[in-house]
């Protein structure tokens, strides 16, 4: 690695952990005993700190080395089949996660297929939203006292505020893409 792109790497870290921290480079200064003049030239990565005053620094803006060192994951973007958990119960219904670690996100992406006469568990009113695609198929979503009767090619939306259960009342299986808030599975 060139010098000139790590004194830049380490500027910018260094650069954002103080904004994260809400602190002016004169501030920063004074904490480490350094001088708001060298804190601006490392920020820019015009020179390179003592490894004695990068651990002061780090230190000083409350991380540890090996968190500062840590290069940041490669967010993922794209999500193939081969990645995607599924889990079938006694009945044949099927859902598919097919966002990997979901859980962690604020949205839970399904593919779920619903056998004929068959439904899903019925929820419990529970914080969130719930929303679906029917990609083919037939469902009745069974929402407090209400059921409505939904087409492929149709979506639903809604506060996960009652109960809510999905059936297929056809005779072939039911496809649909569902979306929850937060994740529930």
């Amino acid at each position: 690695m060139e010098i000139d792109y790590i004194n830049e790497h380490i500027g910018n870290k260094i650069k954002d952990l103080r904004n994260r921290n809400g602190l002016t480079q004169q501030e920063l200064a004074d904490r480490t005993e350094l001088t708001k003049g060298f804190i601006s030239q490392l920020e820019r990565g015009l020179v390179s700190p003592s490894v004695v005053t990068l651990l002061d620094l780090i230190e000083c803006l409350g991380i540890t080395a090996s968190e500062f060192f840590k290069e940041a994951e490669e967010e993922h973007i794209v999500y193939s089949e081969e990645g995607y958990f599924e889990k079938i119960d006694d009945a044949g219904n099927s859902i598919q996660w097919v966002v990997p670690a979901a859980q962690k996100y604020q949205m839970e992406p399904l593919l779920v297929v619903v056998q004929p006469k068959q439904s899903l568990e019925e929820d419990k009113p529970h914080d969130g939203e719930e929303f679906g695609y029917l990609i083919s198929g037939r469902l009745n979503l069974y929402f407090g006292e209400k059921v409505y009767h939904v087409k492929a090619g149709e979506s639903f939306y809604y506060p996960a505020k009652k109960n809510h259960r999905i059936e297929n009342p056809g005779n072939r299986p039911a496809k649909f893409i569902w979306v929850s808030t937060p994740p529930m599975f």
